[in-house]
């Protein structure tokens, strides 16, 4: 398959804010596609960008604590909050082994030191009787969930995502529910995916989080880092359909 016409595909579906395909980079910053151009930053350092078989032929390799982010005003469309709140997050990732456990951020608008969380997809939460599955975070109270030490608010699958190997991992909201497709379809987890949510997404205001790829801002630092390569993250502006994200899979694989 011609990669051009697999970022083609993500470009089209209709609500697209921004596609990083890491084709187009410009000094520290890699160029999203789409109808909104935000640049995201290298934030620890430069990243190694490498050929890979996915949508657009490339990936970012952020292994040893590497990671991107976005200002909070300079991606207004990113900020997506309120009871009428719709999005759908989604990423080709390929983990690699690590000397640390823990939970992995891949992207999303979450800063759990000044409890203003939005949404997050995360790898291996460890909630809720979980490991290594994707995870759609999200909440409307942006600090911890109440009666708890931590936010529980999270679709969880069931299959663990494999490292060493290139998986398609989604994250959408439609208002009611929280839902994680893996490879193109629907990771099912009885009571925790879909995972019922009607509450809406805290807003942040101005003092909110910043949107960032690869790790969150916790503890009062910055931690819960991604390792591994990463390739073709979209975020839409509503909940695509089960078979609109097969049909991104099956298109963005060469």
């Amino acid at each position: 398959m011609n990669k051009l016409t697999a970022s083609d595909s993500f470009i089209k579906t209709e609500g697209l804010i921004s596609l990083w395909d890491f084709q187009n980079k410009e000094g520290d910053t890699f160029i999203a596609k789409g109808p909104y151009p935000y640049k995201l930053k290298e934030m620890n350092g430069a990243v190694d960008v490498i050929e890979a078989p996915i949508a657009g032929g490339k990936a970012i390799d952020l292994s040893d604590s590497k990671w991107l982010s976005i200002a909070r005003e300079e991606c207004p469309m990113l900020n997506i909050y309120g009871a009428d709140a719709r999005f759908s997050v989604m990423a080709w990732v390929k983990r690699t082994e690590r000397s640390s456990s823990g939970c992995e951020f891949v992207a999303g608008i979450w800063n759990e030191t000044k409890k203003r969380r939005q949404y997050g997809l995360f790898i291996n939460l460890e909630i809720w009787d979980s490991s290594e599955q994707a995870c759609g975070h999200v909440s409307a109270v942006g600090g911890p969930t109440p009666g708890y030490k931590y936010c529980m608010t999270s679709a969880i699958g069931t299959t663990p995502v494999a490292k060493g190997e290139w998986h398609f991992i989604v994250f959408t909201y439609n208002g009611s529910e929280s839902t994680i497709y893996l490879d193109g379809v629907l990771d099912y987890r009885e009571g925790y995916n879909p995972y019922p949510y009607p509450d809406g997404i805290f807003d942040g205001g101005k003092d909110g989080a910043d949107f960032t790829v690869g790790a969150v801002n916790r503890s009062d630092e910055i931690g819960n880092f991604y390792h591994g390569l990463l390739g073709g993250l979209a975020v839409y502006n509503r909940a695509l359909s089960e078979n609109e994200i097969a049909e991104l899979y099956s298109k963005s694989i060469d």
